[in-house]
């Protein structure tokens, strides 16, 4: 075996150990096969001389002695191999329960790296939309018509919002919102017809009522937004303030709506797992309840809630009721962004 297959995962350790013990199987017992049939000759020579001697009356005595010799040398090289096949057995037997041990927790900690592979992706992909919604709260044309929203101003600031989504695919729409709850302008009236929509009510616009300045954000947990078609939305929101200045005073709010299920499928869906793995695993981001954000299996979506055992770990890897292996690993944040308390896990069946 390659130093290449050696390192594509524990399963070609397991296989290697498997063939290693088979091998010494066989070569021990045929050695000790072969030393029984030595014996085995030995005892038959041995009762023959007996037999002769016996014949031969007083003459064959002393042959008499040497094949009662013969007959005790091979009955303790008899035990010598009883011996020696129960110690090389224990001992092979052992060597494969420790290699099966570290076989199995070079599998656990693969699955703690993947699924901290998959939480870092999405917490740099997140990290960039807080960055978007504080940046285009201060745009000049969502400024204006934020502080006088005259029939002019929302359909330029419609105009700037569409810009904006033509050339970032990954929202679904952007709106402008007015201190009062009411959507000013958005970037696809012609898709999502919202302008007017109260949104008082969404969880995403009462945090943003808390921002203190432009340079913090909000968001809300990953849900279905009825404003765009029940679509998975992660929802960002920014203050937009008198002149785009930080401290500024406070004329309305920017709320930008990341389509969720496709990035966040790509995200799961891409975890590197070697080709007899995929089929039989999944791979899951929780949020800090548990709840099922994305699934590399597309089950479970926004209603399952995962029954992860962390025991105040931040990560780690345990074997559950079914004989699964699940390893998890909580978010480390990225850059100034700290995460949502959200996890990866990845759900492995045994192989």
């Amino acid at each position: 075996m390659s130093s290449a297959e050696l390192s594509a995962g524990p399963e070609n350790l397991t296989t290697l150990v498997d063939r290693s013990t088979s091998a010494l199987k066989i070569s021990t017992s045929t050695s000790i096969g072969s030393i029984r049939n030595i014996t085995r000759r030995m005892h038959l020579l041995a009762m023959n001389a007996l037999i002769e001697a016996a014949h031969a009356g007083s003459h064959g005595a002393g042959f008499s002695v040497v094949a009662q010799e013969v007959r005790g040398v091979a009955g303790e090289i008899d035990g010598l191999t009883a011996r020696l096949g129960t110690s090389l057995g224990e001992g092979v037997a052992t060597l494969t329960e420790a290699v099966g041990r570290l076989a199995a927790e070079a599998r656990s900690a693969r699955c703690v790296d993947l699924a901290l592979n998959a939480i870092e992706i999405i917490d740099r992909n997140l990290y960039e939309r807080t960055c978007d919604v504080r940046w285009w709260a201060t745009d000049a044309a969502v400024v204006d018509c934020a502080a006088d929203p005259t029939e002019e101003a929302r359909a330029f600031a419609s105009r700037r919002l569409g810009v904006i989504l033509s050339s970032y695919t990954v929202y679904l729409d952007l709106w402008l919102c007015g201190l009062d709850g009411r959507v000013i302008a958005n970037g696809r009236p012609d898709r999502f017809d919202v302008r007017g929509r109260d949104v008082r009510a969404e969880p995403w616009f009462e945090r943003a009522r808390r921002l203190t300045c432009g340079d913090e954000f909000a968001v809300a947990d990953v849900g279905r937004s009825a404003g765009l078609g029940g679509a998975q939305t992660a929802t960002y929101a920014a203050s937009v303030r008198e002149g785009g200045e930080a401290m500024g005073r406070p004329l309305g709010y920017l709320a930008i709506h990341f389509d969720w299920e496709p990035q966040a499928r790509a995200v799961v869906e891409g975890v590197r797992l070697a080709a007899d793995e995929r089929a039989r695993s999944r791979v899951l981001l929780l949020d800090a309840e548990n709840r099922v954000l994305a699934c590399s299996k597309g089950k479970g979506l926004l209603s399952e809630r995962y029954p992860l055992r962390t025991e105040g770990a931040t990560h780690g890897a345990y074997v559950d009721a079914g004989g699964r292996l699940v390893a998890f690993h909580a978010t480390p944040g990225y850059e100034t962004y700290q995460g949502l308390g959200w996890r990866g896990v990845i759900e492995q069946e045994p192989g």
